[in-house]
């Protein structure tokens, strides 16, 4: 999967990731210092899903109506250690393949998704 993953998230996130297959922007070494609506943008024209801890997404996409149908997937998980937080989003992932186009919650015990708008 393309993946845009936010400044706010760990290394070790990124590089389980990659290590998975997935083709990983960061946007701590790509976009440094970037506001969301702009790594918002970004994930849009190199159509990728976006992974993040931050909100502000979600209310880009549905409040200020930025295009995002590549789909956003907000991590709220209890933080612990890096290693851990890369492994439940390594699972996360690996245990669906409908992220495209949707607004997605993802908590330490469920995963919620909505329709993204214009998909």
């Amino acid at each position: 999967m393309r993946l845009l993953v936010d400044q706010n998230v760990p290394r070790a996130v990124v590089t389980a990731l990659r290590e998975d297959g997935h083709n990983v922007t960061w946007a701590q070494t790509s976009h440094p210092g970037d506001p969301d609506d702009v790594l918002l943008e970004a994930a849009q024209t190199d159509d990728r899903v976006v992974i993040t801890f931050d909100t502000d997404f979600g209310t880009l996409a549905f409040e200020e109506g930025h295009p995002a149908s590549s789909g956003i997937i907000l991590f709220r998980l209890t933080l612990t250690s890096p290693s851990r937080v890369a492994e439940t989003v390594r699972d996360a992932l690996r245990s669906r393949d409908d992220w495209e186009g949707q607004f997605s919650v993802v908590d330490d015990h469920q995963i919620r998704m909505r329709p993204l708008p214009g998909t």
